[in-house]
């Protein structure tokens, strides 16, 4: 079995960009911004208990907690809010690759 990916500076640096629901241009929340580690990363199975760092988008604590809670998976989710089911696994693989310009200013999103 692979062993997990593990990037903290990778992490950081997703919890400062805009929650990816918010940034769809959905309602806001003040709240901070935690990176989710999906669910049903591009990779295919979660390696472990968590999918790697490599495999995360920035989700505010509302919509993480949403996620969770209420729509159980992220096929689910982005589908509430009219996105594509694979919207969140595009967007990591982008943040991923360093695509910082895209991360940070093209409004254009995957779905």
């Amino acid at each position: 079995m692979a062993k997990r990916l593990v990037n903290k500076k990778h992490l950081m640096m997703v919890s400062q960009l805009p929650c990816f629901i918010t940034k769809a241009g959905f309602c806001t929340h003040s709240q901070g911004v935690q990176a989710h580690h999906l669910l049903r990363p591009l990779s295919g199975a979660r390696q472990g208990v968590k999918a790697g760092d490599n495999e995360v988008i920035p989700l505010c604590f509302y919509h993480h907690s949403l996620l969770h809670t209420k729509h159980g998976t992220e096929k689910n989710f982005f589908e509430h809010y009219g996105m594509k089911a694979d919207a969140g696994q595009n967007y990591a693989k982008k943040l991923w690759e360093g695509n910082s310009d895209w991360a940070f200013f093209d409004n254009d999103l995957p779905f």
